[in-house]
């Protein structure tokens, strides 16, 4: 897997085309309402020092699936705000995203050098899931403060600080996430004769 940065506009127009979608815009909030970025917009976003956007690929290291991200980025509070889409969505569930926002964590916290990462999910999104493997903790909820389809729902809370980060370990995780069944049958034709 490779984290690429937004940097050519064929990237820039596929990221907006997925970030278009309902199923991914409906958890969204830029702002203001704002939940569609426009490639121009995007293309402003992945120049600025406040935003750190990368799109990641699966295991091929070709083809761009998904995009994790930070905004706010607060280089004096050493502070930013996570978030993430999935792109292609044939490759849902594999444990692409949480691999993708490890790594994004490890260089937040690295590379730029933040303290703390905060993030938010509507109350029932399945990225939960995946914001609690990378050892987020809950913090909080803002209530009845997002709207899908015109009902409103919570917002959860979360923060990570640079000391509680771990970044996984992509294929140990690989393996973790495979159905029994399939680990079953690797370990059979590894097996000689």
């Amino acid at each position: 897997m490779k984290l690429l940065p937004l940097d050519t506009p064929e990237l820039i127009e596929l990221v907006a085309a997925w970030l278009a979608r309902k199923e991914n815009y409906q958890w969204l909030d830029f702002g203001n309402g704002r939940q569609i970025l426009t490639p121009a917009l995007l293309k402003i976003m992945a120049q600025r020092d406040t935003h750190f956007l990368r799109a990641y690929t699966g295991d091929s290291d070709a083809i761009p699936i998904g995009l994790v991200g930070l905004n706010g980025v607060d280089r004096a509070f050493r502070t930013a705000t996570f978030w993430g889409a999935s792109g292609e969505k044939s490759f849902r569930n594999r444990g692409y995203s949480t691999i993708a926002s490890s790594k994004l964590m490890t260089l937040a916290f690295n590379d730029l050098g933040l303290h703390s990462v905060n993030t938010w999910a509507v109350a029932h999104n399945p990225s939960i899931r995946t914001i609690e493997r990378l050892g987020f903790r809950l913090v909080g909820r803002q209530r009845q403060c997002h709207t899908i389809d015109g009902r409103p729902y919570d917002r959860l809370l979360f923060d990570l600080l640079a000391s509680e980060h771990r970044e996984l370990d992509e294929e140990r995780w690989q393996r973790m996430e495979r159905s029994p069944g399939e680990a079953a049958c690797e370990e059979h034709q590894a097996l000689p004769g």
